[in-house]
């Protein structure tokens, strides 16, 4: 196969074909690497590659493959969002304050892929520390669409999204807190999983709100997001969230369609201002799960529209708590033209970090001082446990529930950028997901203006396989899958 016909294999078909002996590992990784030579320039989708660690990690992957020791990552191409620590491999969250960091230990689920023969290329763009939705808050460059490079890609993982849609690597991982998995996924046309708080260990992964966080794959297509999933999936003690349970295999779960699953819509997440494009997309797509044999509902979610204000205030809150190390003492940028350590400590947080993280750690700061605690962060506590109760009891009459991923389409660059509320709009469908810790996925679900519209689709507390076979399902019947974003290389 030519390289560019070698960059474009989803992980599953590359597997088949080093198998066979069709290609080695090394051609895989060189036609990757050629791909982003090739059009990176121009969407940016990378903080840093790792050129000389891929080869090497592909020659070692080509002795395995040879000794008979070869599983379905074994060999594969992947991009980590820049979050996730890597040994010797520089880690900057896409921010002045980490832009020298180097991490001596690797993240557990960066590891994880490592022990099953997976070749990083390179570390992805995002939103500084996680916190955006478009990756144009990155403190070294904005990532752009490969659909087109005058939108964004979504964030905050849109480097990660970005990189999957242009070929620039055959999956990546990504970390999602409200929706930073699937909102760049959707805008991207790719697959993007968030799975369920605790399936996967945050152990290396540089926080940004804790009890929200989680890693996820993004992907080519259903099938590969499972086989990543079997692989990042499963208990860590070094992560105190960590589920302490057995994983099941989680390709297994992608055969045997939707007829008779309840698939819930609700009435919340089709609102005044979505695109029309983008909601005709999603019901067309729910109408195909139903002619797949779905039974399809409307259910109401009314706890569903408070999401965003319990998001806004609770994760500010825990960041502001998890930046606090940052303090240019221990570890990072250290502001070196002050008169004293305070002077260095306010210096060094001012330059350190941009606009957004500092908006966020106000917001978070003053969400937990004396006298609005109660008023805010203790009641966004209990509206999320309404949230979480309300989401139980759908899952007692449905087994998924089907909405859009973003209201919009992939938007301009700078378009949102002087309006934060805004920004923050994009996230609106995604983030009750994180607040009750279930799963979720996005998946190809149309277009609209030419570009990629999400349908996103939800389960219960570890309802991984369930989910994962009725994405499977609407994938097959459907052409969305196939479709590739016009960006052809230089020259």
């Amino acid at each position: 196969m030519t390289p560019p016909a070698l960059a474009r294999l989803a992980i599953h078909e590359a597997a088949a074909l080093l198998a066979s002996g069709g290609a080695s590992s090394v051609e895989l990784t060189q036609a990757v690497l050629e791909r982003i030579d090739a059009v990176d320039d121009r969407v940016s989708a990378f903080v840093t590659v790792t050129r000389e660690l891929a080869l090497e990690q592909a020659r070692a992957a080509d002795a395995r493959i040879a000794s008979g020791d070869a599983g379905p990552l074994t060999g594969a191409p992947m991009q980590l969002k820049d979050n996730m620590c890597t040994l010797g491999v520089r880690t900057t969250c896409s921010s002045r304050m980490l832009e020298d960091f180097v991490p001596s230990y690797d993240a557990a689920a960066a590891r994880r892929l490592y022990d099953q023969g997976a070749v990083l290329v390179g570390k992805g763009n995002l939103d500084e520390f996680a916190m955006g939705s478009s990756t144009e808050n990155s403190a070294f460059f904005p990532t752009r669409n490969p659909w087109d490079t005058d939108r964004v890609p979504g964030g905050s993982s849109g480097g990660p999204a970005a990189a999957v849609a242009a070929d620039e690597c055959m999956f990546a991982l990504g970390s999602d807190t409200g929706g930073s998995i699937r909102q760049p996924a959707a805008l991207c046309g790719v697959v993007g999983l968030k799975p369920t708080y605790g399936l996967v260990s945050r152990y290396g992964l540089i926080a940004f709100a804790s009890s929200l966080d989680q890693i996820g794959p993004i992907t080519k297509d259903v099938t590969d997001a499972a086989i990543v999933l079997n692989a990042i999936a499963g208990y860590d003690p070094r992560d105190s969230t960590s589920i302490n349970r057995s994983p099941p295999d989680y390709t297994l779960a992608l055969k045997g369609g939707v007829r008779g699953l309840r698939v819930g819509v609700p009435k919340e997440y089709f609102v005044d201002g979505m695109e029309p494009g983008v909601e005709k997309a999603v019901r067309d797509a729910i109408g195909t799960l139903e002619e797949l044999g779905a039974v399809v509902t409307d259910i109401s979610l009314p706890m569903s529209p408070y999401a965003m204000a319990v998001y806004y205030i609770l994760a500010p809150s825990e960041a502001s708590a998890n930046l606090a190390r940052y303090d240019g003492v221990k570890y990072g940028f250290s502001a070196q033209d002050a008169s004293s350590m305070w002077d260095a400590l306010e210096k060094t947080r001012q330059h350190g970090f941009g606009p957004e993280v500092k908006r966020r750690i106000m917001l978070g700061a003053y969400a937990l001082s004396a006298g609005y605690y109660d008023a805010y962060y203790l009641k966004a506590q209990r509206v999320r446990t309404l949230i979480r109760r309300e989401l139980d009891a759908a899952f007692e009459k449905i087994d998924v529930i089907a909405a859009p991923t973003s209201p919009s389409v992939a938007f301009r660059q700078g378009a949102k950028m002087d309006d934060p509320v805004q920004m923050y709009l994009n996230d609106v469908f995604t983030q009750p997901a994180n607040i009750a810790g279930i799963p979720a996925i996005s998946i190809p679900g149309g277009m609209s203006e030419g570009l990629p519209v999400g349908l996103q689709l939800m389960a219960p507390h570890l309802g991984e396989p369930t989910l994962l076979r009725a994405a499977h399902a609407y994938e097959q019947a459907t052409q969305w899958r196939a479709m590739r974003p016009p960006l052809v290389p230089n020259g």
